[in-house]
């Protein structure tokens, strides 16, 4: 007895685990969404500040209609047989006159450049829908209230769809087409769930007041060699494009709704691009990396039986790689258009006889 007794009085004392303490978890993570507001709010702010100054520096050279309530920008330049020029994805009308396309035409032409609906200056409501159907309407009644009843469309990219719709819609007006980078038929598209996060209602609206600008400017050196690719992005392009104006948020909107639209839009033109009557000239380059030559333009030509220009060598953005080429073809194919048709001649006197 007395040895267990020593023996326990040796054993050290256990001590029972003090209880733990639960962490502030709750705390830390108000913490850490009271940060990340602070942080959005920031850029939203510095991202506000950003598109206001770019504005400034880059304010609207054109002018203005208004159709159905919408506020329309438009460059006009030149006199004669109207043309009308109508722009892709992300951009607005200056990047024709940028390329020099818009000034080489106006030499013999009226030349008239929308900026489309929610691109540059121009509106677009989010109470009504912007297919390429509704913009090609609503171009159609801007051209009548600036006085010009009937034109040729020339469009690049995404505004091709616009141009078509427009022939379709109106065919009367259409007086030709040339359609430059064309997407006509729909194709599974990585760029359009990619680029159409600022569309969203809600989601959207954060993002492209915050995150959405930041990421454009990381990633816009990457854009650009992939719009010009394989060519070489065009140095007067690279001096010269606003990429600031073109991430303001509002733009950003328009250019993600768009992008998410494309290959619906392409599929419900498709099955009824055989009714267009107005002639029609294809120009695209064949190393075209955002839309396929192949599987767009050469189809499309193929399909509708009309001429197609092919610029070697050239990437999406054909009227800045090759401006010259691509304003020779145009301007020749609105010579065949103007020139009137010949008369026949009449038959000659006949002299009485006898």
């Amino acid at each position: 007895m007395t040895q267990y007794a020593e023996r326990s009085a040796r054993r050290p004392e256990r001590r029972r685990p003090e209880p733990r303490q639960p962490p502030a978890r709750a705390g830390s993570r108000a913490g850490w969404i009271a940060a990340a507001c602070v942080v959005l709010a920031g850029a939203a702010v510095a991202n506000q500040v950003i598109a206001k100054r770019s504005e400034r520096r880059h304010p609207p050279r054109g002018r203005f209609v208004t159709v159905d309530g919408v506020r329309l920008h438009y460059l006009d330049r030149g006199a004669g047989p109207a043309v009308v020029l109508i722009h892709g994805n992300g951009v607005t009308a200056e990047d024709f006159q940028l390329s020099g396309l818009l000034g080489r035409l106006a030499q013999g032409h009226r030349v008239i450049a929308f900026d489309r609906p929610g691109f540059g200056y121009s509106d677009r409501p989010r109470r009504r829908p912007w297919t390429a159907r509704d913009q090609a309407r609503i171009l159609l009644r801007a051209l009548t209230a600036i006085g010009v009843e009937a034109a040729v469309f020339v469009a690049h990219s995404w505004g091709t769809l616009v141009a078509v719709e427009a022939a379709l819609a109106e065919p009367e007006r259409a007086r030709g087409l040339v359609l430059l980078s064309g997407y006509y038929w729909p194709t599974p598209r990585l760029d359009a769930p990619l680029l159409s996060g600022p569309a969203i209602p809600g989601l959207g609206d954060v993002m492209r007041f915050t995150v959405s600008p930041l990421l454009g400017w990381a990633t816009t050196p990457l854009v650009f060699k992939q719009m010009f690719s394989p060519a070489k992005v065009a140095p007067r392009f690279k001096a010269g494009f606003p990429t600031s104006m073109s991430l303001r948020p509002w733009q950003l909107r328009a250019t993600a709704a768009d992008a998410a639209m494309m290959p619906l839009e392409a599929a419900r033109t498709a099955a009824r691009r055989k009714r267009i009557t107005a002639p029609v000239l294809v120009i695209s380059g064949d190393g075209d990396k955002i839309v396929s030559f192949a599987d767009q333009s050469k189809r499309l030509a193929g399909e509708l039986g009309v001429q197609l220009q092919v610029i070697e060598g050239a990437g999406h953005m054909i009227h800045h790689t090759a401006p010259h080429e691509v304003a020779t073809a145009i301007e020749a194919f609105l010579d065949q258009i103007d020139r009137p048709p010949p008369t026949a001649p009449l038959p000659a006197a006949t002299q009485p006889t006898g």
